[in-house]
């Protein structure tokens, strides 16, 4: 089996499935090197590769400036209303972080394997196809207000809506309420 591209996919794949900042369920992948090198002979017996370090992090870069380069307009109005609501929860002024994500406070984070880091408290990221809002612990704890919230979807932290004309706001601040308090109650939050 030629190992050069499946194995690189396989290698990915491992990464991604294997790796959750949210949580702490994660841990540490490595990778022997000569597994998935080519018989080029560039690669030592023995060696690994650790997997990457977290690239999203606080950056200097301006929220303003994201935001007003957001093309759709109904999407940065909508951006604009939620950053209200997490700077009044949180009492944060909104961050980058990375080049997407707009986060309020940090917490770290640190695995059973030891490896740690650091991640909003919670935040949003205006995508192509929707609104993207970080509730960190996830959704099983809020049932309640999740039925009440109106048109959504969700994955384990994200919660994804087309539009806030979508949801009811009210249930969404209180969500962002509740999700900041138990964050608080979980980990040392700044």
């Amino acid at each position: 089996m030629d190992h050069s591209l499946s194995g690189w996919i396989y290698a990915i794949w491992q990464v991604v499935y294997s790796y959750d900042p949210i949580d702490g369920r994660g841990y540490q992948r490595t990778f022997p090197v000569s597994r998935f090198a080519t018989n080029t002979g560039s690669h030592h017996s023995g060696q690994t590769l650790s997997m990457a370090e977290l690239k999203t992090k606080p950056t200097g870069a301006s929220v303003k400036a994201f935001l007003d380069a957001v093309e759709d307009e109904r999407k940065r109005k909508d951006c604009r209303e939620v950053i209200k609501m997490m700077a009044s929860v949180t009492g944060k002024k909104p961050k980058m972080w990375g080049t997407s994500i707009i986060g309020f406070g940090s917490y770290h984070y640190t695995y059973r394997s030891g490896r740690d880091g650091d991640w909003p408290v919670t935040g949003l990221s205006p995508r192509k196809q929707n609104l993207t809002i970080y509730v960190m612990l996830g959704f099983s704890r809020y049932e309640s207000l999740m039925k009440k919230l109106g048109k959504y979807k969700t994955s384990k932290s994200c919660l994804y809506v087309k539009s806030l004309d979508d949801i009811d706001r009210k249930v969404l601040a209180r969500l962002i309420e509740r999700s900041v308090a138990d964050m608080k109650k979980t980990y040392e939050c700044t």
